[in-house]
């Protein structure tokens, strides 16, 4: 039998001081290309294929970026029915998503072939993250392919930790972390920034931003190199280019017009009835102009709305490149009118309005347990999340008539957008427990809804009562740049300036600093300069939009909603928690039913109670200090009556607690009879004067007449020489070594405060 020799190519580079190993030729051959990437323990594969004909009648560039996130990489069972993958989960997808990002603008425009970029995580370490490993082996499996691209491109994650930037940090490192940059781009320019941060200044972001350009050359330059060394020739493809003759009669007969239009039509509606009726009278004047010509010289009418559309925007953009006007008359750094509103809603816990021009979002809060938290069921060692913003897009806010299907891999990545830029001013648990669900949906789209939604989330948040620590809010930046480098940025783009724009860049945070960036752009990248300015006029507008915020509500509502739930926060021994769940769950579902609180017990022994009502919370708390609190000596507790003996009575302090009262102890005078002073069933108050072998003594005495707890020590000590024991004459003899100590502590109290008490404890 023959043997099969697997050969494989292999190249090693260094990043960040460590380790970046890339192989290819081993797996997948038929694929148009495959490699692997291992940084420590997690190994990547990713694959690039090209289909071979160029897909007919459409007239956009077909890329599709897969990542399949496999949990047999991180040793883990999916936790689905199925036990296996299923769909993408949310994680997945936005790691897709930012792979395809820096991707997509470097294939050729004109390109109509199918690409096909799957990626698997075959390894997990816990510690090395995979989105950024996922750009790199994409854009390798690119350049060594057959595929066309205008390639390479690199990215790399920084962090700040203790005040100094960090390249690549460890998913441990990043818990400590006050910045989550993600960058990418060619050799000396930007091209996808992704990031989340705890209001971090400008003049660090752009440090970081030069720091991840530096450390991201030598993945550029292992690129280039198996390039050469084993790159597949390119293959050609059918370019899908315009008519350009058409285009230039095309552009004679209607420039005027819609120089025209865009002048006098600053309105959106009014700008696209123009436009339309204006492609009809071309459309017609060509359809007469068919009707004298042969099949070989007729015009193609589909091809005259595409020509249009470009020489619209070619309009658009020189007006606003050479006069600093854009298409609805404002200059380059206006933002459109505004307008804030809370407490839309009445059952809801927490609801704001933002509106932006046309663009307008509804937000609304929902607050939950710890249980309501979601659990997550990735590779990553995330277990869960308290906090959701999750972002609709109906059709109706564009004017459409469209099937509603779920939310799409955008409408996802706009939710996580905002939900990052609000996450560092959610108050941490400890102070505010709840997990708090945020649905953002978009009423009216006229560019830039997800930071629309960062907006109107502020506002619900607060209007909930959510304590924010800062209010946040977000803009839209934009790009026009002509072809001989000359720009304006411009601030709050519309739908048409994002369209045929060249970036869009979402900056959103506080009056203090950044808390999140995403940026896409469609050219090759943009440098240092571009990216200040527009960091400057983000900021600028960003103290503008709060303020508007601050106008509808000053500060998160001090009380919240009637209709949210109420919930207090206890901390009990770890070694306690046994007793609250008990077996099976029996005790802990016990005192929800009774009580109507839901109870979340964390592994550290924080326990959430929560319940619509604070009479339930309170009663649910009591119960559960009665499992776990142990007797403090000096404390004052009220009591139920549970036993009369001779010699004292047996008080029920603590839910299933028993201690006792000696009769020498039960009143500020003598007591001859216990039955006079009280009954069963009777509620007194106490003092717990010791705790010896689980046995709790009690003074009723020390609370009547306010003595301290050494006073009753000493006074319950020395009873047969003065004290109640003293005056009553009787009290060594009935509740002392007699029958006090013989039936109240060995008999009554083993029985009923031990046993039963401990039973309790335990279960």
């Amino acid at each position: 039998m023959e043997r099969l020799e697997l050969k494989s190519h292999r190249f090693t580079t260094q990043v960040g001081g460590e380790e970046w190993t890339i192989e290819t030729g081993k797996f997948a051959e038929q694929a148009g290309a495959a490699v692997t990437v291992r940084v420590g323990d997690t190994v990547l594969f990713a694959t690039a294929t090209m289909s071979k004909n160029a897909r007919e009648g459409i007239d956009f560039f077909p890329l599709s970026v897969e990542y399949e996130e496999k949990l047999y990489a991180a040793g883990r069972i999916p936790g689905s029915f199925y036990r296996r993958e299923g769909k993408p989960s949310e994680s997945a997808i936005l790691t897709a998503r930012v792979i395809d990002r820096p991707l997509r603008p470097l294939f050729p425009e004109d390109m109509r072939n199918e690409v096909q970029l799957i990626l698997y995580s075959l390894s997990h370490d816990q510690e090395h993250q995979i989105d950024m490993m996922g750009i790199f082996a994409a854009s390798l499996a690119l350049m060594i392919s057959d595929i066309p691209w205008n390639g390479p491109v690199a990215a790399v994650r920084i962090g700040l930790v203790d005040g100094e930037l960090v390249v690549n940090p460890t998913i441990s490192e990043m818990e400590n972390s006050a910045l989550d940059l993600r960058v990418a781009g060619p050799a000396d320019a930007i091209n996808m920034v992704e990031c989340g941060a705890n209001e971090i200044d400008e003049a660090t972001i752009l440090k970081a931003f030069e720091l991840a350009q530096e450390v991201m050359r030598p993945l550029i330059a292992i690129q280039h190199e198996m390039r050469a060394a084993i790159g597949k020739p390119k293959s050609d493809y059918v370019s899908d280019q315009p008519n350009e003759a058409l285009m230039r009669e095309v552009e004679e007969k209607i420039g005027a017009k819609v120089r025209q239009i865009i002048i006098e039509k600053t309105e959106r509606e009014g700008r696209k009835e123009a436009m339309s009726a204006l492609k009809e009278e071309l459309v017609a004047e060509y359809q007469a102009l068919n009707a004298q010509l042969t099949d070989e010289t007729k015009v193609n009418l589909k091809d005259l709305d595409p020509m249009v559309e470009a020489i619209l925007a070619q309009e658009v953009r020189k007006r606003i490149i050479e006069q600093g006007i854009r298409p609805d008359g404002r200059n380059t750094t206006q933002i459109r009118p505004l307008a804030s509103e809370v407490a839309l809603l009445p059952r809801v816990h927490g609801s704001g309005l933002f509106t932006r021009g046309q663009t307008q979002v509804l937000s609304i809060v929902t607050l939950g347990t710890p249980g309501d938290a979601q659990e997550m069921d990735g590779v990553a060692p995330e277990a869960d999340k308290r906090y959701l913003h999750h972002y609709n897009f109906p059709p109706f806010s564009t004017g459409e008539a469209t099937p509603l299907r779920g939310p799409k891999r955008r409408e996802i990545g706009h939710g996580a957008l905002a939900e990052t830029a609000l996450r560092a001013m959610i108050p941490p648990e400890d102070e505010f427990p709840y997990t708090i669900r945020v649905v953002s949906e978009v009423l009216s789209s006229n560019g830039s809804t997800s930071m629309a939604s960062v907006c109107g989330s502020t506002l619900a948040l607060m209007d909930a009562g959510v304590p924010l620590i800062r209010p946040v809010a977000g803009i839209a930046m934009g790009l026009i740049m002509d072809d001989a480098g000359k720009y304006a940025v411009l601030t709050d783009i519309q739908g048409l300036e994002d369209h045929i724009g060249d970036m869009d860049f979402k900056v959103a945070g506080t009056e203090r600093g950044i808390t999140a960036l995403q940026m896409d752009i469609k050219i090759g990248g943009v440098n240092q300069a571009i990216m200040t300015q527009a960091l400057q006029q983000a900021y600028d507008a960003r103290l503008q939009i709060l303020q508007v915020i601050l106008d509808a509500i000053p500060a998160p509502r001090s009380t919240m909603s009637d209709y949210a739930p109420r919930m207090t926060t206890i901390k009990i021994s770890v070694d306690k928690i046994g007793a609250v769940i008990g077996p099976g769950g029996k005790t802990i579902r016990s005192i929800q039913d009774r009580t109507g609180a839901k109870i979340d017990i964390e592994e550290d022994g924080t326990v959430f109670v929560s319940g619509m009502d604070g009479a339930s919370v309170a009663t649910a708390i009591t119960e559960i200090r009665g499992l776990t609190e142990e007797a403090e000596i000096g404390r004052i507790y009220t009591g139920k009556v549970t036993r009369i003996e001779p010699y004292g009575v047996f008080v029920e302090f603590l839910p299933g607690k028993d201690g006792m009262v000696h009769i020498s102890q039960l009143a500020d005078y003598r007591v001859e009879k216990i039955e006079d002073e009280v009954a069963i069933g009777d509620e007194i108050m106490v003092m717990v004067t010791s705790v010896e072998a689980g046995k709790v003594r009690l003074s009723r005495q020390a609370v009547l007449e306010g003595w301290t707890v050494e006073e009753a020590q000493s006074r319950d000590k020395g009873r047969p020489s003065g004290g109640g024991g003293d005056r009553r004459g009787g009290g060594d003899r009935r509740g002392g070594n007699g029958g006090g100590d013989r039936r109240g502590g060995d008999r009554g109290g083993d029985r009923r405060s031990g046993d039963r008490g401990g039973d309790r404890e335990r279960r």
